[in-house]
């Protein structure tokens, strides 16, 4: 290698730079999966949606994922066709999908206009509106965990012995980042003529995004030409079921995929709702309504790169994961109590958000072979997808049946409070399965091997 230059990840400023470029993109994801959820009350005015309608709209992100196995093909494709070509394609389905949504939103569609006939001829007890969303949403999913997928194979790429941890903290950090701005700009963005405003700025996002990956993907093309020569490429190998095999019987990566599991069913079908969660309970605006819930996002910003910074230098990433499980159950309790103020649970709800996938992520890094981590990432991403399709519409169901005659009256233009307590007691029940299945994964890591309590950070 001596006669060779020195390779682009061996440059911090270089390695650095094309984590920033990839998490901006991710970031856009991020921001247009939660654009809509301020606005919840206001798609139950103009198209007519209830809470279950608005829960089967959130949920179509995650069918592709669970009934498709997008994320665990996405996954293998990235492994196979490479970050280049997979994320690209992956990415601009999300740019797709996002166009659908915001169109299946505009008057110009629900007065009749193109693919409104279609969509009517059909399901008929479904209203337009929601399949055109959906299908959106649904085409929006289909590429943002594959898309995901293929940007932490980036950052495993880029930093595999260095600082994967915290570059994998400071990416989901970015990512929040793009997730809090959308509850504060979100609701911000909508005027009296329009209201759909908020749904076209995130997709306009989302192309800059697409943009952006295709400019790291020049200095990808670049790293792998080096790397190529010093004879340090990783040899690629055939794609095969025992690989996915392999990882089902792996206790160690159950236990963390499980985890995953109940920990983003909890997070992630919560924040599309708690907007008007905050909006019902506590009575607030709809612009102070997002402000509470960018806390959430927000606090990663912070609390991320420090538990990741304590995991790369200092260890106990098991014990870190069991630490966040329990915050996540003692957050949803308190939001039973009318007296605590939102601002508290909120935060104590992001320092969660930070810790556990500061921890977890980088822990399947050694639990995983690199040449594997796309498909093993894919698995996770796919099992994880299951909490996010369901758990919007067992929230929007609850909360339906809990509050008889709510959503007609607020579809009238009415004024009509939802009670939460019983989809947050639901949310609690998930943050004691995450206590469970995080205490598995530090017992069995005493007997795997694969060092979770031991630092990230080679010597």
């Amino acid at each position: 290698m001596s006669a060779l230059k020195k390779a682009l990840n061996e440059s911090a400023s270089m390695r650095w730079g094309m984590m920033i470029l990839v998490s901006f993109t991710m970031a856009t994801n991020y921001y247009f999966y939660d654009a809509l959820s301020p606005l919840k009350d206001l798609m139950q005015m103009h198209l007519g949606f209830t809470s279950a309608d608005y829960g089967f709209f959130v949920s179509a992100y995650s069918f592709p994922n669970v009934f498709l196995l997008m994320a665990v093909i996405g996954g293998v494709i990235v492994d196979k066709l490479g970050i280049r070509t997979g994320g690209s394609a992956f990415i601009f389905l999300q740019v797709v999908g996002a166009f659908l949504t915001a169109y299946g939103s505009t008057d110009y569609y629900n007065s009749g206009g193109l693919g409104y006939g279609f969509m009517s001829s059909f399901l008929v007890s479904i209203s337009p509106a929601l399949k055109m969303t959906s299908l959106g949403f649904f085409f929006f999913g289909l590429g943002a965990e594959a898309g995901i997928v293929a940007i932490s194979k980036v950052i495993v790429k880029w930093f595999k012995g260095k600082e994967l941890a915290l570059a994998l903290g400071l990416n989901l950090a970015f990512a929040r980042l793009g997730m809090g701005a959308a509850f504060i700009i979100s609701p911000r963005l909508v005027t009296e003529a329009n209201w759909t405003i908020p749904i076209w700025f995130g997709l306009m996002l989302l192309v800059i995004g697409f943009l952006a990956f295709l400019v790291y993907a020049v200095y990808d093309l670049k790293f792998d030409s080096q790397t190529k020569a010093s004879g340090e490429m990783l040899p690629t190998e055939k794609f095969r079921l025992s690989d996915i095999g392999n990882l089902v019987v792996n206790r160690s990566f159950i236990y963390i995929t499980l985890l995953c599991l109940t920990f983003y069913s909890a997070i992630f079908p919560f924040s599309k709702f708690a907007p008007d969660l905050m909006i019902n309970q506590y009575g607030v605006s709809r612009e102070l309504a997002g402000t509470i819930s960018s806390i959430l996002p927000f606090g990663t910003l912070v609390f991320t790169p420090l538990f990741a910074w304590i995991c790369d230098y200092r260890g106990k990433s098991a014990t870190l994961m069991i630490y966040g499980s329990l915050l996540l159950l003692i957050v949803f309790f308190m939001f039973t109590i009318e007296f605590i103020n939102p601002f508290i649970p909120v935060f104590l709800l992001g320092v969660s958000f930070a810790l556990i996938p500061a921890a977890m992520w980088p822990s399947v890094a050694k639990i995983v072979n690199t040449d594997k981590i796309g498909t093993a990432y894919g698995v996770m991403f796919t099992i994880q997808n299951i909490g996010l399709w369901i758990f919007p519409i067992l929230i929007g169901i609850i909360l339906e049946r809990s509050n008889p005659g709510v959503a007609e009256i607020i579809t009238a233009g009415g004024d009509a409070v939802y009670d939460y307590t019983n989809p947050v007691l639901m949310m609690a029940g998930l943050g004691i399965a995450g206590v469970v299945f995080a205490l598995l994964l530090k017992h069995d890591d005493k007997t795997s091997g694969y060092d979770l309590e031991k630092p990230n950070k080679q010597s």
